[in-house]
């Protein structure tokens, strides 16, 4: 199981949705951590369905909670997701397949989704990348100003 610490940032919603290749981790992350506030914004079967219409629907949701939300998205190689969700100018969605690359993007990036491989991520890694995603805090400093000039 996922801690049952909480999270350095209290949130008051995590977003999560995944398309049919995402789904077995979807389920598994929220079964491993039924402590944490999720909001299940689909899909809820294995037929499939397109991706960029569940990283829009997230998006939307995260847009007027920005400040107490966080998301996560899971496809299969999760880079549509990523790229979909990443569109709309509040989202600062990060692909990690690592623990470190979880941590560097909350820390120099505030990322505020987690994007993951449904199809290449070990399932114990994605429980993982999840805690550390959650637990760790914007650095700000020098990262603040080029946070700033994503949305350019």
């Amino acid at each position: 199981m996922i801690s049952e610490s909480s999270p350095e940032k209290e949130y008051k919603t995590i977003f999560i949705a995944s398309d049919h290749a995402g789904l077995e981790m979807k389920l598994h992350l929220i079964g491993r951590s039924p402590f944490l506030p999720w909001k299940d914004l689909g899909t809820f079967s294995a037929d499939s369905v397109d991706y960029p219409d569940f990283a829009e629907k997230l998006s939307l949701e995260m847009k007027d909670r920005l400040d107490d939300s966080m998301g996560v998205l899971i496809c299969g190689s999760g880079q549509g997701m990523a790229i979909r969700a990443n569109r709309f100018p509040w989202i600062r969605a990060a692909l990690c397949w690592s623990a470190e690359i979880a941590e560097l993007s909350r820390q120099h990036n505030d990322a505020n989704v987690l994007c993951l491989a449904g199809r290449h991520t070990p399932l114990s890694l994605a429980e993982k990348i999840l805690h550390l995603f959650l637990h760790t805090p914007f650095e700000g400093g020098r990262h603040q100003k080029r946070v700033e000039k994503l949305n350019r």
